[in-house]
């Protein structure tokens, strides 16, 4: 495994992404309503990615031409954004990231449209907020870990609590820096072995993914979109964090996880230039 540490200088270096990733997705969130296309919403966070002086690391993979992934209801990860307007009640999870100075960013939200009911939209809400709080018991637990297994394993708890949901373990998180995406690996469940240590200088993207069935997929004929193959709903929240010598911060929200972090007795602490 190549160097996974990065220098102080190094991680001030990644808020910059991470803060126009942040900032593109919020601009996305505030625009989603029933009618609006995923394609309206990649425009938006192409605008703001570039306008803040980065460039899409998304359209950077080979043959991806698109600034964010759309994955919606079945749509597990890769979503290509099209013209179909999202309707109320859909499960719509956006995933964006941005380049600044070589440096990248990475997150992701989910959000049920607002306008919807019945039960499958009460489906979708639990599912959000389930995975929504694995991510945060992860992000939580790289505060004090000293693996980073033990992120995985928070992760797998707090989402094991909220139901019974399948935790993929095709997509896992990375970690991020020059490449979008590096070592080490992030899992979102427990593993035998516990990975690299938890200390100054591991900047990493946990994201669990997360499905109300069985997780067994399938891409469709666009080379890109992996559905469930039952058709369940599907689910990613994720964050781009930085361990340094005074704590953690979330590199992509905007308070640095403050609001994430205060359910459980954790405050994020800026990274000092030096």
């Amino acid at each position: 495994m190549r160097r996974i540490y990065k220098s102080r200088t190094q991680l001030a270096a990644m808020r910059a992404p991470g803060a126009l990733t942040g900032r593109a997705l919020d601009a996305v969130r505030a625009a989603i309503r029933p009618g609006v296309t995923t394609l309206e919403l990649d425009a938006i966070a192409e605008d703001v990615v570039r306008s803040g002086g980065g460039i899409p690391n998304f359209q950077l993979e080979p043959g991806y031409h698109h600034t964010i992934c759309a994955n919606v209801n079945d749509v597990v990860v890769h979503g290509i954004p099209d013209e179909r307007p999202v309707e109320a009640g859909d499960l719509v999870t956006i995933d964006c990231g941005a380049m600044v100075d070589g440096w990248n960013g990475d997150a992701a939200f989910s959000l049920v449209v607002p306008g919807g009911s019945g039960s499958l939209v009460e489906v979708r809400e639990r599912l959000s907020q389930a995975t929504h709080d694995g991510l945060w018991a992860g992000i939580a637990a790289l505060a004090s870990a000293r693996m980073l297994g033990e992120v995985g394993a928070a992760v797998e708890d707090a989402i094991e609590a909220a139901g019974d949901y399948a935790i993929s373990d095709d997509w896992i998180g990375h970690g991020i820096g020059r490449a979008m995406h590096e070592e080490p690996p992030v899992f979102n469940y427990r593993t035998r072995v516990l990975g690299p240590a938890v200390k100054p200088g591991l900047c990493v993207a946990i994201e669990p993914i997360v499905v109300a069935g069985d997780q067994a997929t399938r891409i469709l004929d666009d080379g890109w979109s992996v559905v469930t193959v039952d058709g369940s709903q599907a689910c990613q929240w994720e964050h781009s964090v930085a361990v340094h010598a005074d704590g953690i911060w979330v590199l992509t929200a905007e308070d640095g996880g403050a609001a994430g972090l205060a359910p459980f007795g954790i405050e994020p602490r800026p990274i000092r230039d030096r």
